[in-house]
């Protein structure tokens, strides 16, 4: 693939555009999560041009399906890194690969859940360097509604966010949960105490993203990167044989209509506030014209 930063502006009939950055702002996506080697192939390529067309400059990711649909192996990681990905949020698959241990462990710039076990692997609370001499938080919990049985989510954000330094004024909050009712009451909890609360898990983005009163953004989910022929990224067949006929089958990872959903916000340096938020939502074929349109404008010059 054509490095963007390679290549001529593209043309806006391929894409829509966003508004412009406000001044004394920075721009910042989570990207929702990535189901597979679909999802994997497809937020690796699309980073770089997330970067150049949406001029997004530090990128999140959820990434606790990526390993055939459950869990992160460490060179998922290894390969989400290298291809510009700032910081990892989990969920709970976090453990599902327990190579990954070692990997939560040892870095800096992944998270599990804060409401987990204090003595479990891995932290809670990632600073990650956003440039400019600024750093953001990033944090996650996982919610109770229809879920297994965990701590407290909101003590356990609140106990995270006493722990962040006040000069770190931009803090991204992943909410893994299932209820968007208990989404919206994270976002309520959390309202002006940071920059924004992003939910995942559903892999079905919704459709109420908004600057609450006191300046966080939210979103209840912010979708699914993955193949989108499927039931939740899984084969359609498995899945509907299995509710239907009541028989166990492998829910193997699906292949076709692969995109990427996720979240953008405006994110003010010195406030933390968000100043503005909106939705991506890219189809693998979007990517496939932006490489051919590069390709025939190097031909021209």
């Amino acid at each position: 693939m054509i490095p963007p930063e390679h290549v001529p502006p593209i043309p806006a009939s391929l894409l829509e555009p966003l508004p412009p950055v406000p001044a004394g702002c920075t721009r910042i996506a989570l990207i929702g999560d990535v189901v597979g080697k679909p999802g994997m192939r497809m937020v690796c390529n699309a980073i770089p041009w997330l970067r150049r067309l949406l001029h997004i400059r530090t990128v999140v990711v959820n990434a606790e399906n990526a390993a055939d649909g459950s869990g992160l192996r460490c060179k998922d990681y290894r390969r989400l890194v290298e291809h510009g990905v700032d910081a990892i949020t989990l969920g709970d698959h976090a453990f599902r690969k327990r190579e990954i241990m070692e990997v939560l462990d040892s870095q800096p710039n992944i998270v599990r859940a804060a409401n987990w076990p204090a003595d479990g692997p891995g932290c809670s609370l990632a600073i990650v360097p956003i440039g400019d001499g600024l750093s953001m938080a990033v944090t996650t919990a996982v919610g109770r509604v229809f879920m297994k049985p965990v701590d407290c989510p909101f003590r356990a954000v609140d106990r995270i966010l006493a722990e962040v330094a006040p000069e770190v004024s931009i803090r991204l909050m992943d909410f893994h949960a299932e209820a968007t009712s208990d989404m919206q009451l994270m976002g309520r909890h959390l309202d002006g105490r940071v920059t924004a609360v992003l939910g995942t898990h559903t892999h079905v983005a919704t459709a109420d993203e908004q600057i609450l009163p006191m300046g966080t953004g939210f979103q209840c989910d912010v979708g699914m990167t993955g193949p989108f022929q499927s039931i939740l990224g899984r084969k359609i067949e498995a899945v509907h044989t299995a509710t239907i006929k009541g028989v166990p089958l492998p829910f193997q990872v699906a292949t076709e209509d692969v995109r990427l959903n996720g979240t953008w916000f405006d994110a003010h340096m010195e406030t933390g506030k968000c100043m503005q938020i909106g939705r991506i939502h890219w189809r693998e074929s979007l990517i496939d014209q932006f490489v051919a349109q590069a390709q025939r404008d190097r031909q021209v010059l």
